[in-house]
């Protein structure tokens, strides 16, 4: 049976966090309470067990928790199973199908962070990059540490980094476009970092300009992702249908893989059949928190009992 848990009120602060230093620390306790009930789900432990794991009193977790995601850890931990992943996908035939019939593709579009897109051409992709000069910033984020890359035409690459993996996260990103030209620039990427992750920033009259770089199959994967509403999943083979390849699902998952603007070019929102994760480039424990501090923006969650 499915139910539907109204968020209102569930929280005492059900505000999600910002950017900055505290978004940081309050990922870090989130990120250790999820590699728990990740790993331990099946048991439901308990709040007091999760918050004497993470060096906190019950309702500090607590706090910390519903503030991040606007639910209570146990909701979380409902929103984020297998079922629940289950109960989206029962209508994820129909998800990219409906956005097209209303008009959501093409050269640009709107979705939740109000995006506007553009390819690079092919040429520019064979070249590797080269001739293109790219700003690059290490930046927090309710995720982790996060890497912003950009060009003069917008936001090109963002990908995720726990404590100490910085350098690999660079050197992961900076490696798909290995002859372009790299510029720390902490100040032309902090701008992204906050429009991205606040809410509250996400207007329509102020659209978020990202440029995509990739093999032309790829484009079409990622342009497609940006289809998929937010508290909705869908499937690679759905993808692969959309796109006019429906036997090429191994190869959008690898595209899926490949897409360097991660979080605004929602990969995490695709889901292996079945309802299974799948991969994530960046952790399938930061996929399962995206997913779940997205159902506390996105209204009603999907309780399966």
């Amino acid at each position: 049976m499915t139910k539907v848990i109204d968020l209102a009120g569930l929280a005492p602060d059900p505000t999600p966090i910002s950017v900055g230093e505290e978004a940081a620390e309050h990922y870090a306790v989130v990120r250790r309470t999820l590699e728990r009930i990740t790993s331990d789900w099946r048991d439901q432990p308990s709040l007091e067990q999760l918050a004497r794991e993470a060096g906190l009193q019950p309702i500090q977790l607590q706090r910390v928790f519903s503030r991040w995601a606007g639910l209570t850890p146990k909701q979380f931990l409902q929103a984020i199973t297998l079922d629940h992943a289950k109960a989206l996908l029962r209508d994820s035939a129909s998800v990219l199908d409906a956005s097209y019939e209303v008009g959501l593709s093409g050269s640009s579009r709107l979705h939740d962070l109000f995006v506007t897109h553009e390819a690079m051409t092919p040429g520019d992709y064979r070249n590797r990059g080269g001739g293109l000069a790219i700003a690059y910033g290490f930046h927090p984020s309710p995720f982790g540490q996060v890497l912003v890359m950009a060009t003069d035409k917008g936001l090109a690459g963002l990908g995720f980094a726990d404590p100490g993996e910085e350098q690999a996260a660079l050197e992961d990103m900076s490696g798909r476009w290995p002859a372009a030209r790299y510029v720390q620039d902490l100040e032309a990427t902090s701008g992204y970092a906050e429009r991205v992750f606040d809410p509250e920033k996400w207007q329509q009259d102020q659209p978020l300009n990202i440029v995509m770089i990739g093999t032309d199959f790829e484009i079409r994967v990622w342009q497609t992702l940006l289809n998929i509403p937010m508290g909705q999943v869908t499937t690679y083979s759905d993808v692969a249908a959309r796109i006019g390849s429906p036997k090429a699902s191994r190869a959008v998952g690898t595209a899926v893989g490949r897409n360097p603007i991660s979080f605004v070019v929602p990969c995490h929102r695709v889901l292996a059949k079945g309802g299974k994760l799948g991969g994530y480039h960046w952790g399938l424990t930061r996929k399962r928190a995206i997913l779940g501090w997205e159902s506390g923006l996105s209204g009603p969650v999907l309780e399966c009992v």
